[in-house]
């Protein structure tokens, strides 16, 4: 089992600690460090957060919500081995060529070790903000995904549709792997499974417990058979809030789970100790 972290750039104080815990993940056995994204947070708003009972997401809007690719730079540059992960980048709402071109350029810069996790989003009030419009987010993303791999290959870039005409460039660096940088989409909203068959390279799932990740395989074999794919080649990712010790952990993997990503709130008040623990109780023995 690989376990991750999240999120290494929200609520941090200073660069100083968002490159602690990446250092400190890598040191202790930890695969990977995540992160999440808003470009804002409005003051109020009438989107409903879809993954908490009160429609709220977590963060206030004074909270540092330090961009991703910048914090997963810092953290590349001060650690050799640990792999990052954006948990997810709203690609809707985003230039596709230039987040092409940054995700590109992290890959470079880390040596081959950053996963693109991608979503649609949720919040109307940010796209609003963002000036892209809130409607048909779904069709645009998965135009931006075929796109954005186009620009990975290097290749010279052809792509025309509702959304996009591209023509005539080539962008580089490209990505070290053959096939192009990690695409890990998050979400079990909406044609979710389509999607992950679609584009991803992995699934992030934010679910707790193997029996709510069981529930869920069986549409994504069905989805990924529709398109004629292997469903165990599609990397699967949950949350873990540290309930149930090694027994949870077993049947995670059970379930079909390779990765879980711990939310830093579930060490407590001290993540430093946190992360030492789940080291020694639970990284130590898998």
């Amino acid at each position: 089992m690989k376990f991750g972290l999240v999120p290494v750039n929200l609520g941090v104080k200073s660069v100083e600690q968002i490159i602690g815990l990446g250092q400190l993940a890598e040191s202790v056995g930890m695969e990977s460090v995540w992160t999440f994204e808003h470009v804002m947070v409005p003051v109020d708003y009438a989107s409903k957060y879809p993954y908490s009972a009160d429609g709220k997401m977590g963060a206030r809007p004074d909270t540092n919500f330090v961009d991703p690719l910048i914090a997963l730079a810092a953290v590349a540059a001060n650690t050799t081995t640990l792999r990052l992960g954006t948990g997810v980048n709203i690609v809707s709402q985003s230039n596709p060529l230039l987040l092409a071109k940054q995700a590109a350029s992290l890959d470079f810069v880390s040596g081959g070790r950053f996963m693109l996790g991608a979503g649609i989003g949720w919040l109307r009030e940010e796209f609003d903000a963002m000036g892209v419009p809130f409607a048909r987010r779904g069709a645009r993303f998965d135009d931006y995904m075929v796109a954005m791999k186009k620009v990975w290959s290097g290749d010279v870039v052809e792509h025309q549709s509702d959304f996009l005409n591209w023509t005539g460039f080539q962008s580089y660096p490209i990505p070290r792997g053959e096939g192009g940088i990690p695409v890990i989409i998050g979400g079990v909203k909406g044609k979710i499974y389509e999607r992950v068959a679609a584009h991803g390279d992995g699934w992030f799932l934010p679910v707790d417990n193997a029996a709510a990740l069981a529930e869920k395989l069986e549409p994504l074999g069905a989805a990924c058979a529709a398109v004629g794919r292997d469903p165990e080649s599609v990397e699967i990712s949950c949350m873990w809030d540290m309930q149930g010790g090694l027994d949870a952990i077993r049947a995670f993997e059970d379930a079909g789970a390779s990765r879980v990503i711990v939310p830093i709130l579930a060490l407590g008040k001290d993540p430093v100790a946190g992360i030492s623990q789940l080291a020694d109780t639970i990284i130590s023995k898998c």
